[in-house]
């Protein structure tokens, strides 16, 4: 009779991706790297991970993040999605606008409802995603064009053109960036 052998769970690779998230992971993350159900409750009740929402998770080693919201969003939504429209606007900088709910653009395979997430349906091309913050963001480009055709005022809009076009640098490029680079200000 062969007895099933358990893998012992993968610190380190977790560590690795919850690193690239800001120190966030899923319980799904978790469990393929061979963390069980069991070991993910002990190690909330010892202060290693931090329960944040149901399913996500911080590394104690991390601080909380000041967009944690978004991560969590984020993270419900899957790893396809990108913080989108007016909290891509907030995140970004570009508005005073604070969104009642957290904006996420999902592939229109996604699920459509979750609490506290407004989800856009969308194919995001490569060009139109980059990262800020360790998060998943449409580009300043895409960001003004969604919220422009989601209905935001014109007053808004044009101030969050404007903002954008007064970082850009150089002048040359308007609203390009690097997909996938990280931003310390606006890749626009």
């Amino acid at each position: 009779m062969k007895s099933a052998v358990k893998r012992a769970p993968a610190h380190t690779a977790l560590y690795h991706l919850a690193e690239q998230q800001a120190g966030y992971f899923t319980a799904h993350q978790a469990v393929k790297a061979g963390f069980s159900w069991e070991r993910l409750t002990e190690h909330s009740k010892n202060g290693r991970f931090h329960r944040v929402a149901h399913g996500i998770y911080r590394l104690a080693q991390f601080p909380s993040s000041r967009f944690e919201d978004l991560f969590v969003a984020w993270l419900k939504c899957g790893p396809h999605s990108a913080i989108s429209h007016e909290s891509a606007l907030a995140l970004y900088d570009l508005s005073d606008i604070l969104p009642g709910e957290v904006h996420v653009t999902v592939p229109r395979t996604a699920s459509r409802r979750r609490k506290g997430i407004r989800m856009h349906t969308n194919q995001l091309k490569r060009a139109e995603v980059v990262r800020r913050e360790g998060l998943p963001v449409t580009s300043v480009a895409r960001t003004i064009a969604d919220v422009a055709r989601a209905g935001l005022s014109e007053d808004h809009v044009a101030g969050a053109i404007r903002d954008a076009l007064q970082r850009v640098s150089p002048p040359s490029q308007p609203f390009c960036g690097k997909p996938g680079a990280e931003a310390g200000a606006p890749h626009v």
